[in-house]
């Protein structure tokens, strides 16, 4: 018998409280999260390989309990149910507790490690003691802050990727993506640097500890002097895995990006996309869609890749040699050949794409352009320091400012209040330059039918990177956004399928609003035109 609704509310009651399975399976998950909470407060389990065993298993077992009484028992669809009337989801007090205690322990992970037991001189003690039977086990090294980071990480990935499955599992590219960044995250990014740390106690072994689905500028580090020398000393292993470090970069990404559009990383590969989709997809709904928004977004991001640049350059230029008789790339070569790139790359996209600009963007472009060559001649000539400090208080300030503040303490901690993407959206220099190449030169778009579009909102309310695709397919207008990471999302709770994604040919990919909103007379003349 189906229960009468007596709410006169278009929103109907609150959300019910959660059935028995799913409180079953909260008390298995925080009982895992006890053991480390016990073992961050320097609790000495006996025996920390079962404990440990016993924490992630419940954990992970409690996540995938939960989702499957969740959504095992309804029917295929997406299911969003009352996210904008639930504390954690709509920056409740419990979001806001959350968030403070994710912060909280991203802070003491990258700052303060020794409150977590790590030790140099010592055994570990506390938290990261509790990760030595597994850190030994796959890599032969007592485990580090990085280490119980990668292993919860991991974990975080896995289990709400199974409850992302159960929730899309009606979606069949929503499914082969969490997949995909399932495999990515556990294999690339966790088991296999932890591997090769291993080989390196064998005799004939110097491999470098990487991660091989990093590309510069996320991995702003790959090209500091200790990390060359170290591939540099590794042999055939370590060259090859520079030239592909480089090669990503110039040839690998481009290629990708044109055939696929910048989702190929963002939202198949990428650990920070893997994380923002799985563990944080009940907070996509939260990202600002305000105009003001995408006007900080736009001038923040490419901010961010200019400084990574700047930094990157100064510091391969310091290790580099002056004599140009013992070294082909010196540092005058050097310094030279990246303003002469960054000039040609300049005039390209002007004289090939100046049109797709807007004009807030061309005048950027051309003020970072100026700078750069600017301060690139101050040094060349004067003999300042390039770009005006030090290359090494380049890299701390950047390490400092983006590469743990923004991305891990802000971008992931406060995931219920900002929303899953802030530093996709803000921060990531590799969606800087992957949004770039899809703007331009990419053959991925949404396509819309807006004869089908009955302004739900749905797809605008659910977009992680604030976009507002309601108002493109209102207009029946391609999709073609820098900021765009091909979640696919937006296709998956239109009710009436007006959204999809394509990587069709770049005819038309751009569509203008006046002739999809009726503006031109000819408009029999225009469809007869592009349907050849």
């Amino acid at each position: 018998m189906s229960r009468i609704e007596h709410n006169m509310s278009l929103t109907g009651e609150a959300p019910a409280a959660i059935n028995t399975q799913q409180k079953l399976a909260s008390f298995l998950g925080i009982s895992g999260l006890i053991i480390l909470l016990l073992a961050s407060l320097n609790v000495n389990f006996p025996n920390k390989t079962l404990w440990l065993s016993l924490s992630l298993a419940s954990i992970f077992g409690g996540i995938a309990w939960f989702a499957r009484a969740a959504y095992a028992g309804k029917h295929e669809g997406i299911k969003n149910d009352g996210v904008w009337f639930k504390s954690m989801t709509n920056r409740g007090y419990l979001a806001w507790i959350t968030g403070i205690a994710l912060t909280g322990f991203y802070i003491i992970l990258y700052f303060y490690p020794e409150y977590l037991g790590l030790r140099t001189d010592a055994d570990n003690t506390g938290l990261i003691a509790l990760f030595d039977p597994l850190s030994k086990l796959l890599s032969g090294n007592p485990a580090s802050q990085w280490f119980v980071y990668g292993t919860l990480y991991t974990i975080a990935i896995a289990a709400f990727g199974i409850k992302f499955f159960w929730k899309y599992r009606h979606n069949t590219y929503q499914r082969l993506r969490t997949i995909s960044v399932i495999f990515f995250q556990t294999g690339f990014a966790f088991l296999i640097p932890e591997l090769m740390s291993r080989l390196n106690k064998e005799e004939g072994f110097n491999l470098p500890y990487y991660d091989l689905k990093n590309i510069w500028p996320l991995n702003y580090y790959n090209f500091e002097q200790y990390r060359v020398d170290g591939f540099l000393s590794s042999g055939d292993i370590g060259l090859a895995l520079l030239f592909l470090g480089i090669a990503s970069i110039f040839i690998i990404t481009p290629i990708l990006t044109y055939k696929y559009g910048k989702r190929w990383y963002c939202s198949w590969v990428c650990g920070c996309g893997g994380l923002a989709e799985t563990a944080g997809d009940p907070y996509r709904h939260l990202s600002d869609k305000s105009l003001f928004a995408w006007k900080v977004e736009r001038w923040v991001i490419h901010s961010v890749l200019v400084f990574v640049v700047l930094m990157t350059t100064a510091v391969i230029y310091s290790y580099l040699g002056y004599d140009a008789d013992k070294y082909w790339l010196n540092k005058d070569v050097f310094l030279i050949s990246v303003a002469v790139f960054l000039t040609l790359l300049f005039a390209g996209i002007w004289y090939f794409k100046k049109e797709e600009l807007e004009k807030d963007a061309r005048y950027g472009a051309i003020g970072y352009l100026v700078i750069i060559l600017s301060l690139v001649g101050l040094h060349y000539f004067s003999g300042q320091n390039l770009f005006l400090f030090n290359a090494e208080n380049l890299r701390q300030t950047y390490g400092f400012l983006i590469g743990a503040v923004f991305s891990g303490v802000i971008g992931t901690g406060f995931y219920p209040i900002f929303g899953n993407r802030v530093w996709c959206r803000f921060g990531c220099p590799m969606a800087a330059i992957l949004g770039m190449q899809q703007r331009l030169f990419s053959k991925f778009r949404i396509t819309t039918n807006g004869g089908q579009c009955i302004s739900c909102g749905n797809c605008s309310t659910y977009c992680e990177m604030g976009i507002d695709v309601r108002a493109y397919a209102q207009k029946g207008e391609n999709i073609v956004r820098s900021s765009c990471v091909g979640c696919g999302i937006c296709s998956a709770v239109c009710p009436r399928g007006v959204l999809k994604l394509e990587n069709g040919s770049r005819k038309n990919r751009t569509v203008t609003q006046e002739a999809v909103m009726g503006d031109n007379l000819n408009l029999l003349d225009l469809i007869d035109q592009k349907s050849k």
